[in-house]
């Protein structure tokens, strides 16, 4: 009865997230192909002089052919804050990629040599972050060790000596850790 119980406890947990209704979210303004995200009626007013240095952490790369959760995350961070008010050049983001996310920002061949083949899904919404001013900085130590050389990665991002030392860096210079 014990195992039931525990059993129906986690399908109960679970069927939020997999019953999510996103039909009322839509993309832009900034990021029309990424980055979906609801208007909401909120208590929380955002003040007319709000500026956001937002640090995003990802580590955990994205199925084949699927967008990086955390790299779509920071579209949505953006489109989501300018929808409200906030003007664009009031929003720094970085991403501070490291662990198994590193592959999801190889170039074609690298990624293709690597997937059997496959397309690297995340290169256009790299691109798109990139142009909009996102950082997007690839751990050196997991690059190392995923035998990731500087010249397979896709243009415009930066590779710093660790994770921990972007992250430590970024705070310094006010950006806060976004948890999701």
């Amino acid at each position: 009865m014990m195992k039931y119980a525990i059993v129906l406890l986690a399908l109960v947990l679970a069927t939020p997230a997999a019953g999510q209704d996103m039909s009322s979210f839509t993309m832009g303004p900034v990021f029309e192909e990424f980055g979906p995200v609801a208007d909401v009626e909120a208590d929380m007013d955002l003040p007319d002089n709000a500026y956001f240095r937002a640090a995003f952490d990802a580590a955990k790369g994205a199925e084949d052919g699927k967008l990086n959760s955390t790299l779509n995350g920071a579209a949505r961070f953006i489109n989501m804050h300018v929808r409200a008010g906030v003007p664009e050049e009031r929003i720094d983001v970085a991403v501070v990629v490291h662990g198994g996310a590193v592959l999801d920002l190889l170039r074609a061949e690298p990624y293709a040599a690597r997937k059997d083949g496959a397309e690297n899904a995340n290169a256009p919404l790299v691109a798109a972050l990139v142009e909009h001013g996102v950082r997007i900085i690839v751990c050196g130590q997991s690059a190392t060790a995923l035998g990731v050389a500087n010249e397979d990665l896709l243009p415009g991002i930066e590779v710093a000596l660790s994770a921990m030392t972007a992250h430590a860096l970024l705070q310094q210079q006010g950006y806060t850790v976004n948890p999701f």
